[in-house]
């Protein structure tokens, strides 16, 4: 940690994270990882001579409601998952550490990043990238909920804007509450489908295979559909979400190349 994060370091972007599906079947490396981890990146932050500003990946899924949830800003965490559990634990110990003057944290709680390039991970909503991901590679996937199923999701490019913003904007506004919904776009996996047949036509839809699976739908059925993310908005000034058929073209544009080198394609 310490080579990690050494004297002079000024911003601090913590990424690592055993993700959803994994942190849920493995509960005690969840903790190490999650808990632990971010407690290891305090303590790191804690030494250094001049606070640093700490972006901090938190998620959705620390937040309950399902799919009819529309949630405020000041809603509860109120998480059904381990990994939820785990990331608003990392908020609170970077929101009380922040109140001490040991660093200056910015929690972004992001939505579900599509498209994501390379392989699928061990995370319970990885299927939302795969379902489109996978047919503009030329290969069948399945679909593990109905087509109506609506996910609160965001781009990669939004995702990067977001934290360069986050790593220099103005925190005071912020004052004791340090967590950020940031403005994504609630969609079905159905209007994903119809984008991806509008960008690459009806044979990449066609590689999408509704295959149900209970335990993945149970994870991620407990997660927010919608959030309001008006502090985002108003107070901080984060940026829109593109549109569907948008953040499509932007993988096609800008990992699609790299995603089949990679996977040897």
């Amino acid at each position: 940690m310490a080579r990690a994060i050494p004297p002079g370091t000024r911003v601090v972007v913590h990424l690592a994270a055993v993700v959803s599906a994994q942190a849920e079947a493995d509960f005690d490396l969840g903790l190490r990882v999650n808990v632990m981890g971010t407690l290891a990146v305090l303590q790191a932050c804690r030494a250094l001579r001049e606070p640093p500003r700490v972006v901090f990946t938190s998620s959705v899924a620390s937040f309950g409601g399902g799919q009819e949830a529309r949630l405020e800003d000041d809603a509860r965490q109120l998480p059904g998952n381990s990994y939820g559990a785990e990331k608003a634990i990392g908020e609170l110990l970077l929101q009380d550490a922040s109140r001490r003057g040991m660093l200056d944290a910015v929690s972004l709680r992001l939505p579900t990043v599509i498209i994501r390039p390379g392989r699928p991970n061990k995370a319970a909503s990885s299927f939302v990238s795969a379902i489109l991901r996978e047919p503009l590679l030329g290969l069948e996937t399945t679909l593990p909920v109905p087509e109506d199923f609506a996910v609160w999701i965001c781009s990669p490019r939004r995702a990067v804007e977001w934290f360069l913003h986050a790593m220099q904007m103005d925190t005071g506004p912020l004052g004791l509450d340090r967590g950020i919904n940031p403005p994504g776009r609630s969609a079905t996996v159905g209007k994903m489908l119809t984008a991806l047949e509008t960008v690459a036509g009806p044979e990449a839809r066609a590689r999408v295979k509704h295959v149900p699976d209970a335990a993945i739908e149970a994870i991620v059925g407990g997660w927010p559909a919608s959030f309001t993310a008006m502090r985002a908005r108003r107070l901080h000034d984060f940026s829109e979400q593109e549109s569907l058929e948008e953040i499509i073209q932007a993988f096609i544009e800008d990992d699609l190349a790299a995603t089949r080198a990679e996977r040897g394609m």
